[in-house]
């Protein structure tokens, strides 16, 4: 378990101080894949680097299994860290050694042997499915590839927690897929604590369970990644959200309209239920789908409809209030007279 206790970062800046981490307070669980997300300059890196203690607090306590990470000194110190991967948005790999030397030097460093360096290098390089990249040296990788080095890196000296500092960034939207499965898997099959800090809503959503959002420093707003994304609380997340989905209808279409439209939202179950026919066959009008999406966070599924609403005024009032009443939100876009 990783805990932040009212965590503060300064730096001096001159003849002042910049405070880039402020009264920080969460908990991470033990097996959890957590996200850290907030757009540039929220302190979501400096805050990640405090856990392995690369970065000091200026105050607060980041505990790690009960432990104030800050009383580890010497060679505890170095266990901890050990047992702490960090992986990278650009790799940080060894140009001049081979795949097998990059991750081969973390165990050199740990005091292992030629033969548990060997085995475990072997193991590693089947496990991100790169046997065939034993000799190869960086520059002739993908990046994606890179980036599965720089994992089999980080996991190397029996990690318990994974540090992932926007680790698709630099990559492209298959690529990112396919490390976000491979976190998902290595979290799965080891028992790895995972926390990933992002900007990109798409990573956290695929692959946390949790996650805290950052803005100017500060936490804004915490909780399971699905409550979060369906139902914001603060308005920095509800315009974070709002950029990042870009799922709304042309005004034109609004403007053009010969009947209301309205924006339906589900959550969960409600996603699989037939709630619109419901209405529509109970009050007699009929409907028009303008733009509709169902995705499934953490397997739930969350979907949104635009719908133009064809009939009489009082059947579109009662279908309305019906919908408003069996869905999570609903929403009139436009209410033209009918």
């Amino acid at each position: 378990m990783i805990e932040f206790k009212n965590v503060n970062v300064s730096f001096k800046q001159k003849k002042d101080f910049f405070t880039a981490v402020k009264d920080v307070s969460f908990t991470i669980g033990t097996g959890e894949i957590f996200g850290i997300v907030g757009s540039s300059g929220a302190g979501k890196s400096t805050l990640l680097r405090a856990i392995n203690l690369l970065q000091v607090p200026t105050s607060g306590e980041v505990i790690i299994d009960g432990k104030n990470v800050e009383h580890y000194k010497g060679e505890e110190l170095r266990k901890l860290r050990r047992n702490i991967g960090m992986i990278f948005q650009h790799f940080n790999l060894a140009d001049n050694k081979t795949v097998y030397q990059n991750i081969a030097f973390v165990l050199k460093a740990a005091g292992k042997n030629k033969d548990e360096i060997d085995k475990r290098v072997k193991e590693l390089l089947g496990f991100v499915n790169l046997t065939d990249k034993h000799d190869a040296y960086p520059s002739s990788l993908s990046g994606g590839q890179k980036q599965r080095v720089a994992i089999a890196r980080a996991l190397a000296n029996d990690t318990k927690i994974l540090l992932c500092d926007e680790p698709t960034s630099a990559l492209d939207i298959e690529t990112t897929n396919s490390i976000l499965k491979l976190l998902k898997e290595i979290n799965k099959k080891m028992g790895i604590t995972i926390v990933i800090i992002t900007h990109e809503l798409d990573v956290v959503k695929s692959t946390c369970n949790k996650v805290v959002v950052m803005n100017q420093g500060t936490v804004v707003e915490s909780g399971n990644v699905y409550d979060v994304f369906t139902n914001p609380q603060n308005r920095f997340t509800q315009s974070l959200i709002r950029q990042t989905t870009k799922f709304d209808l042309p005004k034109r279409v609004i403007q053009d309209s010969k009947g209301p439209i309205i924006r339906i939202t589900y959550h969960g179950n409600d996603a699989n239920n037939p709630v619109l026919s419901d209405a529509s066959a109970k009050f007699g009008f009929r409907f028009n789908i303008l733009l509709g999406k169902i995705e499934y966070i953490n397997e739930i599924p969350l979907g949104i409809l635009y719908i133009q609403l064809i009939g009489e005024g009082e059947a579109i009032n009662r279908g309305i209030e019906y919908l408003r009443k069996n869905t999570a939100k609903l929403e009139v876009l436009e209410n033209v007279s009918v």
